[in-house]
């Protein structure tokens, strides 16, 4: 196959769509959503109405079957604008709806993703603990099969898009026994809201993705049919890791969207901003910041799309998406740490879109995968000799 770094017609047509979409409807709500925060029912399904929802997802359940570039293009172009929105789409299509459409029964497919796919309803990814974070395999979360149903007990904390007024399922990875040699075995469940036993609480107090929402889920004796079980028992660890990799493509997208609406916001402010009778932008100092800023993108974006060219070819990409995951979110610290500095003192007001950009960046290198944890994943995808932890 030839080398083409072009997109398709298709994949262009998307950027603008959801780029004039980001400008029109998001960005003027994006500062008093932000400062309130407060979730927004009304974007969410506007934005599955311009088919963000079920992105990789067949027609036949609901999806626009765009593929897995073309959605990583529409989360890169919401980034550009604001983090929170971003983050609802990437977390509703990598962490709610991928585990169902890619390891549910057929069952479960038709019961769960036309809704998912049409904005009616969201659900979540419950992994982190508050005891367990990139230590995923300390899970306290337990499992238990009595009488044809299992029995949930435990919490989950830091859980996007799973207690706001469109959730309406969980995916819960949870203990469910042991395996020989003592490891222990994970399985992954749907609980539905609503559900006895099961409490989701809005977390609030955010410093970043704060129109995002974020939950905290308790787990007290919460039943649910054994069919709820998602794929064969004792795979939820493989679920996990498969469920990241695919979320990290999309947190990489929000680290180069970001990465975008940081240089547009600071070439343009360079440009106007006057001191010593020439605007700023024509002093050599920020004119390297330009244009490392530039150079940051330009890497950024071949990296993540090499690495979604991958997994939409069915092709090994679990190495490219750590590093695209890893190299995004740093290049967008680089770049606001720039952009801010170019700002000046109106960097730091809340009165410019940089300030929120700034803030957004932050958990880019820390959820999903902290930078460090990636650092070790890479190492011994590369063959490192011994343990890195």
């Amino acid at each position: 196959m030839a080398l083409d770094f072009d997109l398709t017609e298709e994949q262009e047509l998307t950027r603008h769509a959801v780029r004039e979409f980001a400008e029109k409807e998001i960005a003027p709500l994006a500062q008093e959503l932000d400062e309130k925060e407060e979730f927004s029912v009304e974007l969410t399904r506007k934005m599955a109405s311009i088919g963000l929802l079920g992105c990789f997802v067949p027609e036949k359940y609901g999806g626009s079957n765009m593929g897995y570039v073309s959605y990583i293009i529409a989360v890169e172009e919401l980034a550009r604008v604001d983090g929170s929105q971003a983050a609802t789409i990437a977390a509703a299509n990598s962490l709610g709806i991928g585990p169902i459409y890619n390891f549910g029964s057929e069952k479960q497919k038709m019961e769960w993703l036309p809704g998912l796919c049409s904005g009616e309803m969201l659900a979540a990814f419950g992994l982190t603990e508050p005891e367990a974070g990139s230590d995923a395999g300390s899970s306290r979360t337990r499992a238990e099969l009595r009488d044809g149903r299992w029995t949930i007990n435990g919490s989950k904390i830091f859980i996007t898009n799973s207690a706001c007024p469109l959730s309406r399922v969980v995916i819960v990875q949870a203990v469910t026994g042991q395996r020989p040699g003592g490891k222990l075995e994970a399985s992954c469940f749907l609980v539905p809201a609503g559900c006895p036993g099961f409490t989701a609480r809005e977390m609030k107090r955010k410093m970043m993705w704060r129109a995002s929402n974020t939950g905290e889920l308790f787990f007290d004796d919460c039943s649910v049919p054994e069919e709820n079980l998602l794929g064969k028992r004792g795979d939820g660890f493989h679920q996990m890791l498969s469920t990241l990799d695919r979320g990290r493509l999309s947190i990489a997208a929000m680290g180069l969207g970001g990465s975008q609406g940081a240089f547009d916001l600071a070439f343009q402010y360079a440009g106007q901003r006057v001191q010593f009778g020439r605007p700023v932008g024509s002093f050599q100092v920020n004119a390297f910041k330009l244009a490392d800023m530039a150079l940051e993108i330009e890497l950024a974006r071949n990296l993540l799309y090499k690495a979604c060219w991958l997994c939409e070819n069915s092709r090994p990409f679990s190495r490219e998406a750590a590093m695209a995951k890893l190299y995004c979110s740093e290049a967008m610290h680089r770049c606001v740490q720039h952009a801010v500095q170019l700002h000046g003192g109106y960097g730091l007001m809340k009165d410019y879109r940089i300030e929120r950009l700034y803030r957004d960046q932050r958990i880019l290198e820390i959820g999903e995968g902290t930078s460090e944890v990636l650092r070790i994943v890479i190492a011994r995808d590369i063959g490192v000799p011994g343990r890195a932890m």
